[in-house]
């Protein structure tokens, strides 16, 4: 007799990098239900998102492609929508201006939730989708609540619900957290298993203090904030999130943790509803964010495009990672293993125990041996990234960073400089090792890049993408050229 799948709830943050976390070593921010999670699973110390923005981070989550492969190259700035099936107040706000026709980025491409649903899940979003068209529930969701853009004021959020966008001025973490708990409800009694995606804009901007309850602003009124570096602002920032330095420094930090413990509570309030309703046992519980996030790390704001070129900075790409299904995995572990976002999708289908043939191309292998015990890093592997032509390839000892043909290229040798701050690409003596991380980088991409839609192609400026790319695009400007 087979017995039952386990009940899966992912919970995936935005913009939170993996140092913002009380279990990851930050002693300024107060994360309690996130270290609680971790203290009852697995926390991964070198998980990494398959590129620094959002979207395409998703996208690769979803699919276990790469964005040369699935075509979400930058933050979805157009497609969210069709402005003409909109009521024209709603039509007319400007926050929509850049938005035409609704455009289904994923169209055609298997995910892990169509796969899911094809073995006998229940699957409900709740929260951000950010891969176009968000009135028309895709791949396998039975139940669908989202925001009809990327991002949304927090106060203010444009709530996409049965096909009909509105608008609420209840604090949208809440939001997304009571509709995951009525979800929860509804799963109790049921005899096939669910999976719950539960999507929260936290900690993404705005960072005002207006934006967040008050309770968690002045938790860090005083806060001397000195687990972040206090540096000047780097050279290469850009306008995509806010900056700057002193005061305004500690302001937007104190917006950024508030938005945290903010969330980190509404997790507590998830994890205490699985335990009321029995069904903590059988659930698997995750938590990720898409990308990481500079808050003066390098003296950058904001993520791959805090700066352009845009950077690769571990800061950016790591995120944090924590899995707990008691009773079957392991209590208060972490693992050194190096994985990624495109590991993603094979892993969650050996977590349920799903056999599947994957589509060929796919670059990501299943870590799901971590949670029987083999947690060392055999330094082996080796994880690459991408944003637009910015390239990455990082094994245990040494990052390289590729911007062909014109660079600048970055190279850092992690051992002894774990926080990047000298680039060793002029040295004379690395010039064999870059030619081979070069070769294998290069090699690596021609592999799994589709060359209908490679992103070393295209010009992925930051300020976010407007349709399909490469020979799917039906417009010469494919990606937005201002702020």
């Amino acid at each position: 007799m087979e017995h039952k799948k386990p009940n899966i709830l992912f919970i995936l943050t935005d913009d939170q990098g993996a140092w913002a976390m009380g279990c990851a070593g930050n002693t300024d921010i107060y994360t309690p239900n996130l270290d609680r999670l971790a203290a009852r699973g697995v926390r991964f110390e070198n998980f990494f998102c398959a590129s620094p923005v959002c979207s395409p981070a998703r996208a690769s989550l979803l699919t276990g492609r790469i964005p040369s492969a699935h075509g979400v190259q930058d933050w979805i700035r157009s497609g969210n929508l069709d402005k003409d099936k909109m009521d024209e107040e709603i039509r007319e706000n400007p926050y929509y201006t850049y938005e035409e026709k609704a455009i289904p980025y994923l169209d055609g491409m298997l995910t892990y939730t169509d796969v899911l649903k094809e073995n006998g899940y229940t699957c409900a979003l709740s929260g951000k989708w950010h891969l176009g068209d968000s009135l028309t529930p895709q791949h396998g969701f039975d139940k669908w609540f989202t925001i009809g853009r990327g991002g949304c004021y927090y106060d203010n959020a444009d709530i996409v619900e049965n096909g009909k966008v509105t608008f609420s001025n209840q604090y949208i973490t809440n939001i997304i957290t009571d509709k995951a708990l009525s979800y929860l409800e509804e799963f109790q009694n049921q005899e096939n298993p669910f999976y719950l995606s539960v999507h929260y804009t936290a900690p993404h901007s705005p960072w005002d203090e207006n934006q967040h309850p008050a309770e968690y602003i002045e938790r860090y009124r005083d806060c001397g904030f000195t687990a972040t570096p206090d540096l000047p602002v780097h050279p290469n920032q850009i306008p995509s999130a806010p900056y700057g330095t002193g005061e305004v420094r500690k302001s937007l930090l104190r917006g950024y943790y508030a938005a945290i413990t903010a969330m980190d509570a509404d997790v507590g309030r998830l994890l205490d509803r699985l335990e009321t309703l029995g069904l903590h046992e059988d659930t698997i519980v995750m938590f990720m964010s898409d990308n990481g996030i500079n808050m003066g790390h390098h003296g950058i704001w904001g993520k791959g495009n805090g700066t352009f070129p845009f950077n690769m900075y571990d800061t950016a790409v790591k995120v944090p990672f924590l899995v707990s299904w008691p009773g079957h995995y392991a209590s208060g572990a972490v693992t050194h293993r190096m994985c990624s976002q495109y590991d993603f999708f094979p892993t969650l289908l050996d977590m349920a125990g799903i056999k599947k043939e994957l589509p060929e191309g796919l670059p990501g292998r299943s870590f799901a041996d971590v949670f029987t015990g083999n947690t060392e890093d055999d330094g082996a592997v080796v994880i690459f990234d991408e944003y637009g032509p910015t390239r990455m390839i990082r094994t245990a000892e040494w990052k390289y960073i590729c911007r062909a043909p014109y660079g600048p290229d970055e190279l850092y040798h992690l051992y002894t400089d774990p926080e990047e701050n000298h680039d060793l690409i002029k040295e004379p003596a690395c010039q064999p090792l870059i030619d081979s991380l070069y070769v294998k980088l290069t090699r690596w991409f021609y592999t799994y890049a589709d060359p209908a839609m490679d992103a070393a192609r295209e010009g992925v400026t930051g300020f976010g993408q407007l349709c399909r790319p490469g020979i799917y695009a039906d417009r010469r400007e494919v990606f937005c050229r201002q702020p």
